[in-house]
């Protein structure tokens, strides 16, 4: 996983301090997460996949997605 949110910042031409900012996060935030740092916290995350236009989706362990809650 970090590796692809190192991917899509370098996509993006970002800086780390950059994406930070857009995230609304500290730069270690984003520091932990690409270094594969196991106590990232999920909102963390969400904030930084959403400032690198990007979704986080569960999978079974056979690739499939985990489709959300019907909201009814």
């Amino acid at each position: 996983m970090a590796d692809a949110f190192v991917a899509r910042r370098l996509q993006l031409r970002l800086t780390q301090a950059e994406l930070a900012l857009l995230a609304g996060v500290g730069r270690s935030t984003v520091q932990a997460l690409e270094g594969g740092k196991d106590s990232i916290q999920l909102d963390g995350a969400i904030a930084i996949a959403n400032a690198l236009g990007c979704d986080l989706t569960l999978r079974t362990r056979a690739g499939t997605p985990v489709p959300p809650l019907d909201p009814r």
